[in-house]
């Protein structure tokens, strides 16, 4: 007998297969998919999929949920998405290994990404920080060292490269992190401390964790070179001179006619032996913290730092102009999403040049001043995409779906409710891109086999029961850069570890999420 019984459904089983007519029975934690009768199959439950497609539950290959899960453990922006399984860490933006001191260093740096833990939590270990999580939230986890954690460990916030000793240490952390449970290292080579990093040390810190099986997952370094495909052949370098996997995080840009070159670099990395993939989401826009518009050398020292030098005259005249953003956007675009304080909360969903504007003072001025009185805890939505470009490379089949979705301030990027639904509602549905098991597939098997998680992303006899029943003529991303905080339509149950969380689109309160880990 079943605990439950999906009946007559429209299975696809992530692996990229055409669909078939089948159920899927639940015990415990494992799934069996059954073929033809089950006039004679027991369950205390039953739930009728004849209208539904069947599917294994979506890996969301690069989130920012890291602290809001403490807070949040119903996760309802995610799991009302079909989503699964977070990968934590990314960026190179988290907060383990690490020191107590550090700690609180990387947790007011980063509030505005990924939250503020509650007082009373703490951690220092990659172990302990899973711990936090395991079987105490509703989806499950993987998670990447961050290089931010293990360089502020072992150079602090300064802004050069590590001495042999500080390096070795370097790698010493990212071994640990990994033999803790953790799938490989991450970068963010736009955000100091990761800015002051070269190739070397990257490479370095991989080659320590290719014995493990780790994946290197990067933010590439925009200002590089070109600025264009050099910041990807850095990442590329890197994998060739490791040997590790190489998978880059949210892959696009915005200049005109740069998706095909993205996935010609791509393939060309493939095709001469790199194992190389990559995630994408699905709007034109991106997400991030104000204080990233700051140059590095304003970063140096760590936050403390950086809130007293912004405070000098002179800093911001040598600051200047140079807060404006690279390939010639303007900060129109760029939408505060987060702001700490009720009492400038009414900037969120305006711009910064109508901040700037509406209190008189130059645009260095208007962000210096918002960074002091907010503690850096401001984010951003930068409306700058290129929705010809995603189009473009969204169709490779190196390309796995990440949500890279901020759950802070009340006017998000509409990514962080709408990714997953975005792609089988319009890209699949609406635009035809590809075929609906192409996109189950890259939201699934395809991260699953990247992360090496060898009993999920497939319905198949005995994997886990990560599952999820969505209407394919129904499934619809609600959120706007309007409105974003809506939950999507036709996304109407989702299990996890075999426990319903999404039960007829209502979440149960159920937390079956477990740490999931490497070693």
């Amino acid at each position: 007998m079943f605990d439950i019984l999906i009946r007559n459904g429209r299975i696809i089983d992530g692996t990229g297969q055409t669909w078939f007519r089948g159920s899927v029975g639940v015990s415990d934690n494992s799934l069996t998919v059954i073929r033809g009768d089950i006039s004679s199959v027991e369950a205390a439950r039953v739930i009728d999929a004849s209208e539904y497609v069947v599917c294994p539950g979506f890996i969301d290959m690069h989130s920012h949920s890291d602290i809001m899960l403490m807070g949040q453990p119903e996760h309802y922006a995610k799991l009302r998405q079909g989503v699964t399984t977070e990968a934590l860490g990314m960026d190179g933006l988290s907060y383990a290994p690490t020191s107590p001191r550090n700690l609180e260093h990387l947790l007011g740096y980063l509030s505005a990404v990924n939250g503020t833990p509650p007082s009373d939590v703490r951690w220092g270990s990659v172990a302990e920080f899973l711990d936090l999580l395991d079987e105490q939230v509703a989806c499950n986890v993987v998670y990447f060292v961050p290089h931010a954690a293990i360089r502020v460990e072992a150079v602090g916030w300064d802004a050069r490269l590590p001495t042999a000793s500080e390096l070795q240490r370097m790698q010493e952390l990212a071994v640990q992190g990994i033999r803790d449970g953790a799938f490989g290292f991450s970068t963010g080579l736009t955000y100091p401390p990761g800015a002051y990093s070269d190739t070397d040390e990257l490479a370095a810190v991989c080659g320590a964790i290719q014995e493990y099986g780790g994946i290197y997952v990067t933010h590439a370094r925009y200002t590089l070179g070109d600025r264009l495909l050099d910041p990807f052949r850095e990442a590329l370098e890197i994998g060739r001179r490791s040997g590790v996997p190489v998978h880059i995080s949210h892959y696009h840009s915005p200049v005109e006619g740069m998706g095909q070159r993205m996935i010609d670099l791509v393939d060309e990395g493939r095709n001469s032996g790199l194992d190389v993939t990559f995630d994408q989401y699905p709007y034109a826009a991106s997400s991030t913290i104000l204080h990233s518009l700051l140059p590095y050398w304003v970063h140096a020292g760590g936050p403390d730092a950086l809130l007293r030098r912004i405070q000098d005259r002179r800093v911001r005249d040598e600051i200047g102009e140079s807060v404006d953003p690279m390939w010639g956007s303007t900060l129109d675009y760029y939408i505060f999403s987060h702001v700490k304080s009720a009492k400038n909360k009414e900037w969120e969903g305006r711009s910064l040049t109508d901040l700037a504007h509406a209190q008189g003072k130059s645009m260095v001025d208007a962000i210096c001043d918002l960074l002091i009185e907010e503690d850096l805890e401001v984010a951003f939505v930068a409306r700058t995409g290129n929705p010809d470009n995603i189009r473009t490379i969204v169709r490779h089949p190196a390309q796995m779906v990440g949500s890279d979705g901020l759950l802070t301030g009340e006017m998000p990027n509409p990514r962080s409710y709408g990714t997953f639904p975005y792609v089988l509602g319009q890209f699949v549905r609406e635009e035809g891109l590809f075929r609906l098991e192409e996109a189950v597939r890259k939201m699934s098997a395809m991260p699953a086999q990247r992360l090496g998680l060898s009993d999920r992303g497939i319905l198949r006899d005995g994997m886990k029961a990560d599952i999820v029943l969505f209407d394919p003529d129904r499934v619809e991303a609600k959120a706007t850069f309007e409105d974003p905080k809506q939950f999507p339509e036709g996304i109407d149950f989702v299990l996890v570890n075999g426990k319903v969380v999404i039960d007829n689109g209502s979440h149960t309160g159920a937390l079956p999420g477990r740490a999931l880990k490497s070693q």
